[in-house]
């Protein structure tokens, strides 16, 4: 028999198959199509194919040319724009506002076909610096009331182009998905006085089965209540709400911690496809003690049909014990 497991943030419900659950090796990957470097505007000496840099980690040459380690431009086919005000009007029982907010791009590597868990330790360490300086940038646009950074690696997980590279977009209002995740810790912390998150790392750490890695800052797990076959969370050990206030001495923990993983991800899975979001308090909401910020990393191993659309369950057929057995088992640098 399956278990439902209840998310105490949200209050979702999870399907969890614990009678016949699936192992790595019963996961299909869609091959993964590899762009041309050739024609790749992510790849050194393509630089005139890219809106100008707005940070660079450069070793020599000209500015917006060869010779960088990492870049972030702005997304040449951006989903909102920086230029113009938002302009809010009704129109009947409808809302609406000019598209306006920051799309950005950072290029984690001149090397196009070296995936994030394949960089040395300090490139991954200069890449979180670059989401660290890039969100304080953006934050201080009035206009803007969150950040969002995630990275789409693979087809299956919705990168269009395979150079290793994350987004980050600027929104002019809180997600929706945001304001669950906000009202549900802040009704924990109503009730318990305590932050929800610091409650699931602290009993994850007891439980110990779901556990995958830790360090002296930071710890990793498949939470109880996976929504996704060998979803991992990796979240601070102290309470910290926000990202951008991570502290500078956390930086080189986080880069360990998260190249760790996904070595971990691609070696078990055959490196599948994933995606990564960084969760984090709204800009003007940034001291809370009842939001605890994270990263979700959700491998793309199965599809979302008919029945997680219409209920807003997930049927998860890898019970995040089995999960994070088999990530501890392997051996990883």
């Amino acid at each position: 028999m399956s278990e439902l497991r209840r998310d105490p943030i949200g209050g979702r419900w999870v399907i969890v198959q614990v009678d016949n659950p699936k192992g790595p090796k019963d996961f299909q990957q869609d091959p993964e199509v590899i762009t041309d470097p050739e024609k790749c505007p992510f790849c050194p000496g393509h630089e005139d194919q890219t809106p100008p840099e707005v940070l660079v980690n450069r070793t020599g040459g000209q500015a917006n040319g060869p010779g960088w380690s990492l870049r972030a431009v702005p997304n040449k086919f951006p989903a909102l724009k920086i230029e113009g005000d938002l302009n809010k009007e009704g129109i009947g029982i409808f809302d609406m506002m000019n598209g306006v907010g920051a799309h950005e791009v950072i290029i984690e590597t001149p090397d196009h076909t070296k995936e994030l868990s394949e960089l040395t330790q300090e490139q991954v360490e200069a890449v979180i610096w670059a989401y660290k300086n890039r969100f304080t940038d953006l934050r201080k646009d009035k206009r803007f009331e969150y950040i969002l950074i995630f990275k789409n690696q693979g087809k299956p997980a919705g990168a269009s182009l395979s150079h290793p590279h994350t987004q980050m977009i600027a929104l002019p209002m809180i997600p929706k998905n945001v304001q669950e995740e906000l009202q549900g810790a802040q009704n924990h912390y109503s009730y318990k006085d305590r932050c929800v998150y610091c409650d699931i790392i602290r009993q994850e750490e007891k439980y110990e089965k779901n556990m995958v890695v830790a360090n002296d800052t930071f710890v990793a797990f498949c939470p109880y209540v996976s929504r996704f076959a060998f979803e991992i969370w990796i979240a601070p050990k102290v309470h910290s709400s926000a990202f951008d206030y991570i502290k500078p001495d956390d930086i080189p923990d986080l880069a360990g911690i998260l190249k760790n993983v996904l070595a971990r991800v691609r070696k078990v899975l055959n490196a599948p496809a994933y995606n990564f979001i960084v969760h984090t308090s709204p800009i003007e909401d940034k001291l809370r003690e009842d939001y605890h910020w994270h990263i979700e990393i959700m491998p793309k191993l199965t599809k979302t049909a008919g029945f997680e659309w219409g209920t807003g369950f997930y049927i998860n057929s890898t019970p995040p014990e089995l999960a994070a057995k088999h990530l501890r088992a392997v051996k990883v640098k």
